[in-house]
């Protein structure tokens, strides 16, 4: 797919309050996330979806932005990711663990494509590095809802991990100015 987009220096400005906001959700949606505890109930389940619905959001106004139609592959995987949460949630952890495993692995390509696409920008070697780490989470995901011990707990500290990855793009990305 080629991709078009807008330039680095009109761009930058956007991506970086972006990501700011991208941290700060994380970090929230994180300690939310582990305050529900390991059970998987309504509140939980309510924080996933919000989760992937914010991811497709961030894709949307990147998009508005940077005009990189790569984004349009992240906006419909984050979509689907959230209408698979919800339906994963009334089956238990280890179907949750499998839809946000497969997502956290498509969206990391894409976030990994879309890294290497601006790697011109200062701030986004922290994204191609996040893409790449979000796709061996994912498979992390996946392999552990066959397995004993499935817990959620761990995609709080996946979200954490993200919020720091965006954070340190959003620092880079002002360090350019």
């Amino acid at each position: 797919m080629a991709t078009v987009t807008a330039s680095p220096v009109t761009i930058a400005p956007s991506l970086r309050r972006l990501y700011f906001v991208r941290f700060g959700f994380a970090i929230v949606w994180a300690g939310l996330l582990f305050a529900t505890g390991s059970d998987l109930g309504p509140v939980s389940g309510t924080l996933l979806v919000l989760y992937a619905l914010f991811d497709a959001a961030a894709a949307v106004t990147d998009l508005r932005s940077s005009k990189a139609p790569s984004l349009y592959v992240n906006i419909v995987i984050s979509v689907a990711a959230a209408v698979g949460l919800a339906v994963a949630a009334s089956s238990g952890v280890p179907a949750v663990l499998r839809v946000w495993g497969a997502w956290a692995i498509g969206a990391g390509l894409v976030q990994l494509a879309v890294g290497v696409i601006r790697r011109r920008l200062d701030g986004h070697w922290p994204m191609i590095i996040s893409g790449a780490i979000s796709v061996a989470a994912g498979t992390s995901f996946v392999l552990q809802a066959a397995g004993e011990g499935a817990s959620l707990g761990t995609l709080a500290g996946y979200a954490v991990l993200g919020g720091v990855f965006f954070l340190v793009s959003a620092l880079r990305l002002g360090r350019g100015r």
